[in-house]
């Protein structure tokens, strides 16, 4: 005889309403509920009708603290609803995203999130997004919208205004002559926060402002080579385009002789909360976080269960965080044109 949700509903002593709830993932259910009905299906044999418990979280920066910050904030929000999250880390040299999206869905994923993974980067392989459309397997885009993708939701910070906020903080303080270590061409947080560093700077009178962008990678070592690029410059202030980046840059501007704050200040991006305890503390740009996790979450649980979702691209403010790596120059001058 066929288990059905009535059955499983007497087993578990709740009402079918909330078997159902249990089923397609909604609120209002405890977790003691929730494990009661999980249990009566497997004491039944009920045959789930939606897909697996697990969300797979695909991501190349794993070793960021941001991003597992924003990963085990997906798995905070997903934990109460029966769905357990799995970290998937794809790296130059490692298990590659395809193999991993590949073989998730054999095994029944209920959806993917792309944590600043794929989804970041101009002309990627669409092959991952093509299989999980296939086999009707939901997926969500954190600071990255899916190229050739229109009907999944994306949630990204602003880099834009990430990057007027860093500006007008460093203007604020007298710097006229600010740089940017910025990661790689074709990345696209990276891009969109060098067009807002341009045109931060082009509002406020500077000519030639890309000459003030170094490209590197976004390491503490592509930090470092960018600032002693710009320190070459001239540059009083350095834009860094991720935390470690800005890192990188404090350890070049220590070897070139300089003291940071005194003679160079430094801003980050991401917003860590071990960047409280470098030395000195990290101004930073914090990316939010807790609203990136929750909204992906949610859109997750939306989707697993059946429901729709609005779709595109929702940007989401971040916050400037003042500390001790940032300070008045020692003498403001009137911009010159770098070399280049």
């Amino acid at each position: 005889m066929k288990v059905g949700i009535t059955e499983v509903a007497e087993r578990a002593r709740v009402s079918e309403a909330t078997v159902s709830r249990v089923i397609n993932r909604r609120q209002g259910v405890s977790r003691k509920t929730r494990e009661a009905v999980e249990q009566a299906m497997a004491d039944l044999g009920y045959e789930r009708q939606t897909r697996g418990q697990l969300v797979a979280v695909v991501t190349e920066l794993v070793s960021n603290p941001f991003f597992a910050d924003v990963a085990e904030r997906i798995e905070s929000v997903l934990a109460p609803h029966g769905l357990k999250t799995v970290l998937c880390p794809c790296f130059p040299g490692g298990v590659q995203e395809l193999d991993f999206v590949t073989s998730l869905a054999d095994r029944g994923v209920a959806a993917v999130v792309f944590l600043s993974a794929s989804n970041t980067l101009e002309g990627a392989d669409p092959s991952a997004y093509e299989l999980l459309r296939s086999r009707r397997i939901p997926f969500v885009g954190i600071n990255g919208r899916f190229e050739g993708v229109s009907e999944a939701p994306v949630f990204s910070t602003d880099d834009l205004l990430a990057a007027e906020l860093a500006v007008d903080h460093l203007y604020r303080l007298g710097h006229r002559r600010i740089g940017m270590a910025s990661g790689p061409v074709g990345n696209r947080p990276a891009d969109r926060r060098v067009s807002g560093f341009v045109s931060s700077l082009a509002r406020r009178g500077v000519e030639d402002a890309e000459q003030w962008v170094v490209r590197q990678s976004y390491t503490v070592e592509g930090g470092q080579s960018a600032a002693i690029s710009l320190l070459g410059r001239g540059a009083t202030a350095i834009v860094a385009a991720s935390d470690y980046m800005a890192l990188g840059a404090i350890r070049g501007a220590r070897r070139q002789g300089y003291d940071v704050p005194g003679d160079v200040s430094v801003v980050g991006y991401d917003g860590s909360m071990i960047m409280d305890f470098v030395d000195p503390p990290l101004t930073t740009v914090r990316q939010p976080a807790d609203r990136l996790a929750s909204e992906a979450g949610r859109s997750v649980l939306a989707l697993v269960g059946n429901r729709d979702v609005p779709v595109g691209e929702l940007l989401f403010d971040p916050e400037l965080v003042i500390r001790a790596s940032t300070g008045a120059p020692k003498e403001p001058t009137p911009l010159p044109r770098p070399d280049h």
